[in-house]
């Protein structure tokens, strides 16, 4: 949870002692000094030689002072009356949020049985969950393959990555990825549940790149002979040139397209190895 923080005002700040300021300052005190003995002579001198006229400003001076003093006692009411008000506004605010930061969630009480996978239109599959009682709030993922995306959306590693945890999920065992730079036509490696060897190339292609011939005899040139595999496969996002599907009806190797990859991946579809028939 996110909580608002208030400004805070520093009040503790260090003061530098500066000589020509304090220079100043005492030489504005020594003109207000000489201004005011100034002004008192002044006034002595007028008092001595006009008392009359002195003694009518000072009467006018006392009334206005009277006068002021009422008006300045109700301004100064208005602005005590304004400062309350931003006083005990301030303090409503804050206590609503001290009673906003001690409100707790309502604890769930919905107890939902495991659900199975389904399939949404972008490829995506829910892994099931189990809701427990309020007094254990714990939330228990029950054993899942692991959730699918869109694989048009990802990129080669994660796609191989993708490629492998299908595999695993379909208990082949030993399943590594060894894509790279010096993979030799391989990406995937792994045995499947019968035991043989799978060796799977992937090409993640957009709907108008094919996988063509050459593709197919690059991997065919090794993943029989340097390999060693049992189950060839090569799977794509795309779909195959009718070149690259004869050489690879020739060769035994098997070719997965966009449509059929999607089909394994939700449990609609033959994976890879058991479309290649064991020989007694």
């Amino acid at each position: 949870m996110t909580v608002s923080s208030r400004p805070v005002r520093r009040t503790n700040r260090e003061r530098r002692f500066d000589l020509r300021t304090t220079a100043l300052f005492f030489l504005f005190v020594a003109i207000l000094l000489c201004g005011t003995a100034a002004l008192v002579r002044a006034a002595a001198h007028m008092v001595e030689s006009r008392p009359l006229w002195i003694g009518s400003l000072a009467v006018v001076g006392v009334a206005a002072a009277c006068l002021g003093r009422s008006r300045w006692r109700r301004v100064s009411a208005a602005r005590y009356a304004r400062r309350a008000a931003e006083v005990l506004e301030e303090a409503a605010e804050r206590a609503s949020e001290s009673l906003e930061g001690t409100k707790t969630p309502t604890p769930a009480t919905t107890v939902a049985a495991p659900v199975v996978p389904a399939v949404a239109g972008d490829g995506f599959v829910a892994e099931p969950t189990l809701v427990l009682e309020p007094e254990d709030a714990t939330t228990v993922v029950l054993d899942a393959p692991a959730a699918y995306v869109d694989y048009t959306e990802l990129d080669a590693d994660a796609f191989e990555q993708a490629v492998a945890d299908l595999c695993a999920r379909d208990a082949c065992q030993e399943v590594e990825v060894v894509g790279g730079a010096c993979d030799l036509g391989a990406d995937v490696l792994a045995v499947a549940p019968d035991g043989r060897r799978l060796v799977i190339q992937c090409k993640r292609y957009g709907e108008d790149n094919k996988v063509g011939s050459q593709d197919l005899q690059r991997f065919g040139g090794t993943c029989f002979t340097v390999h060693e595999a049992d189950v060839a496969a090569l799977v794509t996002t795309s779909d195959f040139t009718a070149p690259a599907l004869e050489y690879a009806q020739q060769c035994g190797i098997v070719c997965v397209n966009g449509a059929e990859l999607q089909a394994w991946c939700d449990g609609t579809g033959p994976s890879p190895w058991d479309l290649v028939v064991v020989e007694a």
